[in-house]
């Protein structure tokens, strides 16, 4: 489920050329030497331009400049405030007025034209979203800063010498006060009726103990942070940059830092939740009937994240259409293994059956990781036959932390540095192995993995033939949808799928992202209940009961989100059945996949322009 990062290998055929940067201008009409030469020297102004913008742009984020693997602004956290997101804001509208002022559209070829419209399209969804910035439960059980600024510090904050180690201290010190920033601004939605369900408070306050048990803050075993801070301390001196007495030194300013900021910073976000989780709703429905202006929210986030304009009933009735066409096909699969009994016995039969578990064990999880590993270097193998694009960024599977591990959680990605340096990560939920069946092990793996999130956010992130904003820029439709369809893609792949229970494990995945239509359309408009959405994922699923329970839950504290994998697998195999017809024994596979990875993560109907313009430019070049 995670989000992009890219990097660009050229290829041989014509076609993959034909994808790159200058495929706009490949795919134009025939222009004139004159005309041609003005649309590259604007083009380039433009895009010195957004890299300029671009670098200012960042400054706004030292979290994200760290994820890039850079240390500008390495001490400091984001400011979250409301005066920090209107400053950016406008800054942003500024920057378009200055875009639509400085330059001239005619004059740019059609790659850069993408820029200038998604560069205006970021401001106004920022725009658009600002107006809602109440809705956004700021805790949450999935992605509160009461583990993601941890996770940020154990796995992307880099010590590479003592500046980094005291940046490290500087942002941990700079936990409490914006703790205390946020929770100001948790209590005051909450109070105003934007209070979050009872699930989520029992999830903040269960990651929290965790985070804050232990040494140094209790008896026990070292707490995360405090293993982190003197490993990193250790490995200083190991490598001979700082001696043992300094080590020793750094470790106690770090003691007295998680003491002193982190231990009150989680006390004071406890004491909030313990207090007010009494108020929060068990049994809650969606926000269209519990937020004041919910349903206008709610509208906003179907177009945010499907990149298009369905609305709720149309996609509530798509989900329901392709439940049932999974259905067949599962049933058609079913009835092959020889398995007598209907489609809800087969469920029951795989859901508890002990040969589709690993063992519930340290063994289990470890054998979990390998085979994962495996499927995915068995596809590295084959990649050249389908992309010419390939991402040099390495990736390695890893288990969730303990502080944020949920047992039935879904897995994901985080991306590499684009400079290489460090890998993209397939993160996996291993707590509670029974939640973690042997069929569906193959599907994520292709899923976040290769060819799905890694393969796509590295190609992004390395790519050097558009401006720098588009190697970062975000699209859940166009990232989850290419991740659900490399689920799909692997069929044609050699060595996939040779189970035939491998097979129903991905068809179990495509039913269960048709089923998050039908469910957070039906929570979020249709007034339905947490468990009258547990209730349709148990009718028509397979998945484990802590799943199905961890998937509801995400779906009522991210509204939205949940739809945009099938509508943009949809839209992207539909855009491969176009080229296919349109280009007949021209087409090909791997300039097909260059042509929608080539330009970055790009909201559905810009990406379906670049494919028009790859598709004009093949029948050109023909």
């Amino acid at each position: 489920m995670r989000r992009p990062a890219a990097a660009r290998t050229l290829a041989l055929s014509i076609a993959l050329a034909l994808a790159g940067p200058v495929l706009a201008q490949e795919a134009a009409a025939p222009a004139s030497a004159v005309e041609t030469a003005g649309a590259r020297t604007e083009s380039q102004r433009l895009n010195q331009w957004f890299a300029a913008k671009y670098a200012e742009e960042l400054r706004f984020s030292p979290i994200t400049l760290t994820f890039l693997g850079r240390k500008e602004l390495y001490d400091q956290l984001d400011d979250v405030s409301d005066a920090a997101q209107d400053r950016q804001l406008a800054w942003k509208q500024a920057t378009v007025a200055e875009l639509e002022s400085s330059f001239d559209y005619d004059q740019l070829d059609d790659e850069a034209r993408l820029s200038y419209d998604l560069w205006k399209l970021q401001y106004e969804n920022a725009r658009n979203a600002a107006r809602f910035r109440n809705h956004v439960y700021v805790f949450n059980q999935m992605q509160g800063p009461q583990s993601t600024l941890p996770t940020l510090l154990i796995n992307f904050h880099k010590v590479d010498d003592e500046s980094d180690y005291q940046a490290y201290l500087s942002r941990l010190r700079a936990i409490k006060p914006r703790f205390e920033d946020m929770v100001a601004r948790a209590k005051r939605n909450a109070d105003a009726g934007y209070r979050m369900p009872k699930f989520a408070y029992q999830g903040v306050l269960r990651e929290s103990a965790k985070l804050v048990g232990g040494a140094p803050f209790a008896d026990g075993p070292d707490s995360a942070l405090w293993a982190d801070l003197q490993a990193k301390a250790d490995a200083l001196a190991t490598k001979g940059v700082i001696d043992e007495a300094r080590a020793t030194a750094l470790k106690a300013e770090a003691r007295e830092v998680l003491l002193s900021s982190v231990q009150p910073a989680y006390a004071g976000l406890m004491a909030w939740a313990e207090g007010d989780i009494g108020k929060a709703p068990e049994n809650p429905s969606g926000v269209g009937s519990t937020q004041p202006g919910g349903a206008d929210y709610y509208r906003h986030q179907l177009r945010m994240h499907t990149s298009t304009d369905l609305g709720a009933d149309e996609i509530h009735a798509i989900g329901l259409r392709e439940v049932e066409r999974i259905h067949r096909e599962m049933t058609a699969l079913k009835d092959k293994v020889g398995f007598e009994g209907d489609l809800q016995a087969f469920f029951a039969f795989i859901a508890s059956d002990p040969r589709f578990k690993f063992p519930d064990n340290d063994a289990g999880r470890q054998a979990y990781i390998d085979q994962a590993q495996g499927a995915i270097n068995n596809i590295k193998q084959v990649l050249p036959r389908y992309f010419g694009l390939l991402p040099k960024a390495d990736i390695v599977v890893k288990r969730v932390e303990s502080f944020r591990e949920q047992p039935g959680a879904a897995q994901h990605y985080y991306p590499g540095a684009p400079d290489g340096s460090r890998p993209g990560v397939y993160y996996a939920h291993l707590s509670d192995m029974n939640a973690m069946p042997k069929p569906e092990l193959e599907v994520i793996a292709y899923h976040e993995g290769l060819p799905g999130h890694h393969m796509q956010i590295s190609i992004a992130q390395e790519l050097t033939g558009v401006p720098e904003f588009r190697t970062q820029a975000r699209s859940t439709a166009y990232s989850e949808g290419w991740g659900l369809y490399s689920e799909w893609l692997a069929k044609e792949m050699p060595g996939t799928y040779q189970d035939p229970y491998s097979e129903y494990g991905r068809l179990s995945s495509e039913l269960w992202r048709a089923v998050r239509l039908v469910v957070d359309t039906g929570l979020h408009a249709k007034g339905w209940t947490e468990q009258q959405a547990v209730d349709y994922f148990d009718a028509n699923t397979a998945l484990p009961d802590a799943a199905v329970r961890s998937e509801v839950q995400r779906y009522i504290t991210w509204p939205g989100q949940a739809t945009a994998y099938k509508i943009g697998m949809i839209r992207i195999q539909e855009l491969r059945k176009k080229a296919e017809a349109e280009l007949g024994d021209r087409f090909d596979i791997r300039g097909f996949h260059d042509a929608v990875l080539g330009g970055g993560a790009l909201p559905l109907n810009l990406l379906e322009r670049r494919v028009d313009q790859w598709i004009a430019s093949v029948k050109q070049a023909s």
